[in-house]
C-alpha cells in the first residue's frame, strides 16, 4: 500500500508537552513531504493558532482546524468552511446566558464573547491559547445576545466554560436535546465545544482527501486524544501516541512513542523510509 496523505494532530502529538516542536519531528514531517505525500495538521485549535504551528515547518501543510469546520492552507484558499447560522447562534447564546459561563463565538480571524470573571481554578484553563497571535481580533461585551441582535455572527465554533460543574453537565445534555443541528462535545475543565452537525476531525480529513483525490486507505492519521479516535480507527493506517488513552491505542494499527519521546519522528522515519517517492511511483505506473 502506498500512502499519499499524512494527517497529524497538533497538541499532544506533533508538539511536546511544553508546546514546542522538536527539530527531529519537523525534519521527519519534511522528509515525508519530500516523498510527495500531502501533509495536513489536524486540530481543535483556532485557525490562526494552527497557522502559527504550521509556520514552524518549512513546508506549507494543509490545515484542518476548528475541529474540522475549516479545511484549507489559508483563509483565502479555504476549500471547506462550515458555520453555525446566525439565527441558531443567537438561540444557543440566549440559553447559555441563563447560566454563569463564558461564551466565545469563534471565526477564523476573530471572536466575540461575554465578559465573565472565572474562578481561580479555571482561570488558567481559558479557551484562548496563550500564544494566540495578536492579530486575532477579540471583542468582549456584557450581554452577548444583545450584541448579536445588532451585529449577527455565524461562528465556525462556540467554546463555553462554566463556573458550575452542575451547569456544565446539565447544559451538555440540554444543548444536545434542543439543538440537533450542532455537535456538542464535553471537554476538560467544565468546557463545552459546539460545532455544526457533521463536523469532526475525521470528516475534515475525508473532505481534504476527496479534494486531493486520495482514497481512505491511503491516509495515515496520527493522534493522541479521544477526539482523534475516529480518524485513527477509520484511516488506512491509524497511529496512536504513547501518551494516548488505552481506548485510542486499542483502535490504532501502530502505537508509537510519546510526544516527549518524539513519537511522530520515530514512526515517520521507520515507516516512510520503505515507501518510494510518489513521483517515481507515478512514472513507473505503480499507482492505481
Amino acid at each position: 500500500m502506498v500512502y499519499r496523505l499524512l494527517a497529524v494532530n497538533i497538541d499532544g502529538t506533533l508538539l511536546q508537552s511544553n508546546g514546542r516542536l522538536h527539530k527531529s519531528t519537523r525534519e521527519a514531517i519534511e522528509y515525508v513531504h519530500q516523498k510527495g505525500v500531502n501533509v495536513a495538521l489536524v486540530t481543535s485549535r483556532n485557525y490562526l493558532s494552527a497557522k502559527k504551528v504550521a509556520k514552524a515547518l518549512k513546508i506549507n501543510p494543509m490545515l484542518i482546524a476548528h475541529h474540522g469546520a475549516f479545511v484549507g492552507s489559508t483563509i483565502e484558499n479555504a476549500i471547506f468552511v462550515k458555520r453555525i447560522s446566525e439565527e441558531l447562534t443567537l438561540e444557543i447564546v440566549q440559553l447559555l446566558e441563563k447560566t454563569e459561563c463564558q461564551i466565545q463565538l469563534i471565526r477564523e480571524k476573530s471572536l466575540i464573547g461575554n465578559r465573565m470573571n472565572l474562578p481561580e481554578n479555571l482561570l488558567g484553563k481559558t479557551i484562548i491559547y496563550k500564544n494566540e497571535p495578536s492579530v486575532y481580533s477579540q471583542h468582549f461585551v456584557n450581554l452577548l445576545s444583545e450584541e448579536l441582535k445588532e451585529q449577527p455572527f455565524s461562528p465556525v465554533k462556540i467554546d463555553v466554560i462554566f463556573k458550575s460543574r452542575k451547569d456544565y453537565a446539565d447544559l451538555h445534555i440540554l444543548l444536545k436535546e434542543l439543538f440537533p443541528e450542532v455537535e456538542v462535545m464535553a471537554k476538560p475543565y467544565q468546557r463545552l465545544t459546539i460545532v455544526p452537525k457533521g463536523v469532526s476531525k475525521w470528516n475534515g480529513i475525508l473532505y481534504l482527501a476527496d479534494y486531493l483525490g486520495v482514497k481512505r486507505n491511503e491516509i495515515v492519521a496520527i493522534g493522541d486524544d479521544e477526539d482523534d479516535f475516529e480518524m485513527i480507527s477509520e484511516s488506512g493506517l491509524g497511529v496512536a501516541m504513547g501518551n494516548a488513552p488505552n481506548k485510542v491505542k486499542l483502535a490504532a494499527a501502530w502505537v508509537t512513542r510519546t510526544n516527549d519521546e518524539h513519537g511522530v519522528a520515530y514512526m515517520l522515519r521507520e515507516f516512510f523510509r520503505k515507501q518510494y517517492d510518489i513521483e517515481f511511483l507515478t512514472k513507473m505506473n505503480l499507482l492505481k
